[in-house]
């Protein structure tokens, strides 16, 4: 199930995001989900994702 972003700057673009061991899935608000991997990314990109989520993302 994906978690809803909290948006706490109120101008993201991002309802809601599921994380992987290696990719991330992001729902925008209009419905569409996007998937970035470490191959589309960046490795580097995914991981401060995930570093950052624990943060500001719930």
């Amino acid at each position: 199930m994906m978690k809803r972003y909290l948006n706490l700057s109120g101008d993201s673009g991002v309802r809601a995001y599921l994380p992987g061991p290696d990719a991330i899935a992001v729902e925008f608000l209009d419905g569409t989900v996007y998937l970035y991997t470490a191959d589309s990314a960046g490795i580097d990109s995914i991981a401060t994702s995930h570093r950052l989520r624990k943060f500001r993302w719930r």
